[in-house]
């Protein structure tokens, strides 16, 4: 089992996305004492998801969508922002479902894989193969 810490020039260094999660589990405890709430995991599982998605709505107006308005810059800070608060959301929901850092990590790989064998009709689900003849999907031709 993976305890956050590699060697790294003699030196000891914490896994990061380890540091996150016990970073996360730290906050939510501090505002679920504080604020004295207590849910069940599908409770809590749920408001961060809904939360997250609201988190996804202010990316998006960061990232300036209205196509039908006059442009602006994006504030590259404000959305980069928005995107840490999702992923404040996304981590407590890992957590607060049981999972933890390598978890997270070995499943992701997993999945990263099949993504890529889907990409390359390898996969035992199907539809997402690319033409052979030209590398575009059958559909934008």
């Amino acid at each position: 089992m993976n305890d956050g810490k590699t060697l790294s020039e003699n030196k000891v260094v914490e896994d990061k996305l380890d540091v996150l999660f016990r970073m996360q589990a730290g906050l939510d405890g501090y505002i679920r004492e504080k604020r004295g709430l207590d849910f069940s995991k599908g409770e809590w599982v749920c408001k961060k998801a809904m939360a997250l998605m609201v988190e996804l709505g202010e990316v998006v107006s960061e990232a300036q969508y209205k196509w039908w308005k006059n442009y602006a810059e994006i504030d590259e800070a404000a959305l980069k922002e928005e995107i840490v608060d999702v992923l404040h959301f996304f981590l407590g929901m890992c957590i607060d479902s049981g999972m933890s850092a390598d978890e997270l990590f070995g499943i992701y790989l997993k999945k990263n894989q099949e993504n890529y064998d889907r990409q390359n009709g390898l996969s035992q689900k199907k539809g997402y193969e690319l033409d052979k003849s030209d590398g575009k999907t059958p559909d934008k031709k």
